[in-house]
């Protein structure tokens, strides 16, 4: 789920050489290309039931003029020609890309899940949202395939390509492993929510496919966030899974998510912004209520929006503890970076320089991060009735989504 930088790529990723001979040439070919991913990444498409992978623009919210930049006031491009340099539009492919690269890691990283999905409704859950994700990606692909010539061929087409099992995915956060559902619960609670901010910030794109694209992904989007704090929330009332155990699990993915804004400052965000190819967050609020851009610091504050945002999201998931349990909290932006100012250094979960050696880090991070035997231990929580149930409504089981995982 994201302009993510060069910055937030995994470093020595394997080159894969690609024959022009075996390029996608038409829409159909990349279709039947998606098609043997599936069958290779071990997606059922049986477990799609009725969702329609089909593409979809939001043209009425994308807008016909510029918003902002350096060419605000003139109309939207609506064809790649129409880009006036090649630099923009080399920069709008590495952001199509690096979107729709996410969307099919995601189904790669979540796959195995639905064979030990705790209820109907989460296998549901869970095979809905990996459709989706297929969808976001065909969307993505659709745009590099039409617009971009033989450039976008061959960014589609590695797309189907690169895979999160073998870590050659563009983000690092889509190479980590997601073992079991409260990893899960987690990812789409904090992770997928990174991802509605980035969709957000390309919906005011002066790329017009670009920017239509973002509404029915956005509406999609809203899904997975919750199935996050749904189950999370289904998690706290079963009451199985220690409180302690939970909040190290959430610290793991909130320092992720945070990641995947990119570095604090990022010359690519702020060309992006000059260029007018991806604006803030809420950007057309801001415009209308005269605040001004620093580009200079777009990721960070893009990233402290966030922030704001996942502080109430787990303040109301304190409501469903038990009077006077320990509060739910959310990491400091600061905590355990691995990019940006802040990346590699010793930095508590309230943001204060850890002051210890390496021993009582050691000792710390223990405390606040999974460690195995908490892997150990869920083994035996997950043969309890360790979540709330959540029955299917008529119009879920009507669907098929799932039904066959």
């Amino acid at each position: 789920m994201f302009v993510r930088t060069c910055s937030q790529c995994i470093q020595g990723t394997p080159t894969r050489v690609l024959s022009m001979d075996n390029l996608p040439k038409t829409w159909d070919d990349w279709i039947a290309n998606f098609s043997e991913w599936q069958d290779r990444v071990g997606f059922d498409r049986e477990w799609l039931g009725d969702f329609d992978l089909s593409i979809q623009f939001d043209w009425d919210r994308a807008g016909d003029l510029i918003e902002f930049g350096d060419y605000e006031g003139r109309k939207k491009w609506e064809r790649s020609l129409q880009v006036p340099h090649q630099s923009m539009r080399d920069a709008l492919v590495a952001m199509i890309t690096v979107q729709g690269d996410t969307e099919f890691a995601s189904v790669e990283q979540q796959r195995h899940l639905l064979a030990s999905a705790p209820t109907d409704y989460d296998r549901y859950a869970a095979a809905r949202i990996m459709a989706e994700e297929q969808r976001h990606g065909w969307q993505m692909a659709y745009l590099l395939m039409t617009y971009f010539g033989q450039q976008g061929r061959r960014e589609a087409q590695k797309l189907l390509e690169r895979n999160a099992q073998d870590g050659d995915r563009l983000l690092g956060a889509f190479n980590r492993p997601m073992p079991h559902w409260l990893d899960f619960f987690n990812y789409t609670m904090f992770v997928d929510r990174d991802g509605k901010f980035q969709l957000g910030m390309l919906s005011t794109s002066a790329f017009k496919p670009l920017a239509a694209s973002m509404g029915p992904m956005l509406k999609e989007e809203s899904f997975h966030l919750g199935t996050g704090s749904n189950g999370l929330r289904r998690v706290i009332k079963a009451g199985v899974i220690p409180q302690d155990m939970l909040q190290r699990y959430m610290n793991k993915w909130v320092s992720t998510a945070h990641d995947l804004f990119g570095v604090d400052s990022s010359s690519s965000a702020h060309w992006a912004y000059v260029w007018g190819v991806k604006g803030r967050w809420d950007e057309r609020k801001k415009l209308d209520a005269g605040i001004e851009v620093d580009k200079e610091v777009l990721n960070q504050e893009a990233r402290g929006h966030y922030h704001d945002e996942i502080v109430k999201e787990v303040d109301k998931l304190n409501g469903y503890q038990d009077e006077g349990a320990t509060p739910f909290y959310v990491a400091h932006e600061n905590f355990n970076r691995d990019i940006g100012d802040f990346g590699g250094q010793r930095f508590t979960v309230e943001g204060t320089k850890f002051e210890g050696n390496d021993a009582e880090w050691d000792e710390y991070i223990r405390n606040i991060l999974p460690t195995a035997e908490d892997e150990e231990a869920l083994l035996g929580y997950f043969e309890m009735d360790w979540i709330a149930n959540k029955p299917l409504s008529a119009r879920q089981l009507e669907s098929g989504i799932g039904a066959n995982a």
